[in-house]
């Protein structure tokens, strides 16, 4: 995984909360006894997501030479899901 500035990482992880408190399935299994720990805190839960590297999400840095990189957080593996 590419480091990822803070700014980036606070962009991916609050449109990931996002998408959670719209109604989004969770990309990681989580117990009831494990959502109460954390309060059913969407951030939290997209915090975690991040971690494991489970959010399906792009960055597009823009490079010298007006060239842009997309970067993923990690390659999506839909096993880790299962």
């Amino acid at each position: 995984m590419e480091k990822y500035t803070k700014y980036e990482q606070a962009r991916i992880i609050g449109a990931r909360a996002l998408q959670i408190s719209m109604g989004a399935p969770f990309m990681v299994k989580l117990s009831d006894e494990e959502l109460k720990k954390m309060g059913y805190n969407t951030i939290e839960i997209a915090k975690l997501e991040f971690s494991q590297g489970l959010i399906p999400l792009v960055v597009k840095k823009p490079m010298p030479g007006a060239f842009r990189k997309d970067v993923t957080a990690k390659s999506f593996d839909q096993t880790k899901l299962e």
